[in-house]
C-alpha cells in the first residue's frame, strides 16, 4: 500500500497546533482529529470524501493513475511523478522507489511500452492498456478528484487558520456560499440521522437528483 503526501500529515498536525493554541480547540474535534477527518469541518466538507488520515493507495490505485498520464502522452518516469503532484494540487507525490516498480510491472502486464533514450526510459500506453484503463475510467476520476479536493480544503484550512483571504472563486477559489451550503447540508443530515423509514426515503430521494443534477452540471 502507498502512502499519500507525509508532508500533507505534518503540516496537519502543525495546523492543529496553531489552532488549538489560537482557539482552544476550534476547529479540531475533542478526540484530536481534524474535524473533516469524521466531522462537519470548519469548511464545510467533512469525512463524506472518503479520505481519512491514514488513506493509502493500493498498488493497483498507482498504476491506474499512470496509464491515465501516459494516455495522453508518452514520458519519462520523473515526469509522471511531477504530473502526478501538478494533478492532485500537490497533495500526491509518489516517491521514484515506487513509480519505477509500477511502471515496470506494468509493462510485464503488457500494459505499458519502454523505449530506451540513452540512460532514461520512454513510457507509452499499449492498445492493451487503453483496454483495462477504459474499464476503470469513473475510478480514476474519482480518485484524481478526491486528491484534487483534499489538497483545495488544506489550502482553504490553511488560509482560515492564518487570517490570509481565500483564493478567488473565479481562480479556482471555493464562493462562501458554495461552503455554507455544504455545511447545511451536513447539518440537515446530523439532525436526520433518527428519521423514520418514509422520512429517510424522502431524503434519499431528494439526495439522488440533487447529486444526478450536480452529476449533469445542472
Amino acid at each position: 500500500m502507498l502512502h499519500l503526501n507525509h508532508h500533507f500529515h505534518a503540516h496537519l498536525h502543525k495546523l492543529r497546533a496553531h489552532m488549538m493554541h489560537r482557539h482552544g480547540g476550534g476547529f479540531w474535534s475533542s478526540g484530536g482529529r481534524p474535524e473533516w477527518d469524521g466531522g462537519d469541518g470548519a469548511d464545510g466538507f467533512g469525512s463524506d470524501d472518503g479520505w481519512r488520515r491514514g488513506r493509502k493507495f493500493s498498488a493497483e490505485d498507482l498504476q491506474l493513475l499512470l496509464l491515465s498520464l501516459l494516455e495522453e502522452k508518452p514520458s519519462h518516469g520523473y515526469e509522471l511523478i511531477k504530473a502526478l503532484e501538478t494533478r492532485t494540487g500537490g497533495f500526491y507525490k509518489p516517491s521514484p522507489g515506487v513509480v519505477y516498480p509500477a511502471l515496470t510491472f506494468l509493462e510485464d502486464l503488457g500494459y505499458a511500452s519502454v523505449d530506451a533514450e540513452g540512460n532514461k526510459k520512454l513510457y507509452r500506453i499499449t492498445e492493451t492498456g487503453v483496454a483495462y484503463l477504459e474499464t476503470h475510467r469513473e475510478r480514476v476520476a474519482l480518485m484524481v478528484g478526491k486528491l484534487r479536493h483534499v489538497a483545495k480544503k488544506m489550502d482553504w484550512m490553511r488560509r482560515a487558520m492564518t487570517g490570509m483571504p481565500q483564493q478567488d472563486p473565479e481562480q479556482g477559489g471555493w464562493l462562501p456560499e458554495f461552503v455554507e451550503a455544504r455545511m447545511r447540508l451536513k447539518r440537515a443530515l446530523a439532525l436526520a440521522t433518527d428519521a423514520a423509514p418514509d422520512e429517510q426515503r424522502r431524503i434519499i430521494a431528494i439526495l439522488d437528483r440533487a447529486a444526478r443534477e450536480i452529476e449533469n452540471k445542472g
